[in-house]
């Protein structure tokens, strides 16, 4: 389920995709129930910030040495709000 990656809301900022993903659902409006402050639907997926910075020099190994270091299989493997819902 795309729920179960959530971190609970409380005091948190709502992830920028979703926010956008939620205006998009709207005639390009931002939702009155969109703030400041993160809902369980807008919440930053729980994420391993080891696997993150792993993916990221992947990334940045590839664009430099122009072979393969095994970007994709690195950034699939992180959750995505886009490809979850």
């Amino acid at each position: 389920m795309a729920n179960d990656n959530i971190a609970g809301p409380k005091g948190q900022q709502p992830e920028a995709l979703a926010t956008f993903a939620a205006s998009a659902r709207n005639d390009a409006r931002k939702p009155d129930d969109v703030g400041l402050t993160a809902t369980p639907e807008t919440a930053p997926l729980v994420t391993s910030s080891q696997k993150k910075a792993e993916a990221a020099t992947k990334v940045l190994r590839e664009g430099v040495l122009k072979r393969d270091q095994g970007a994709d299989e690195a950034v699939d493997a992180l959750p995505d709000r886009t490809r979850d819902s």
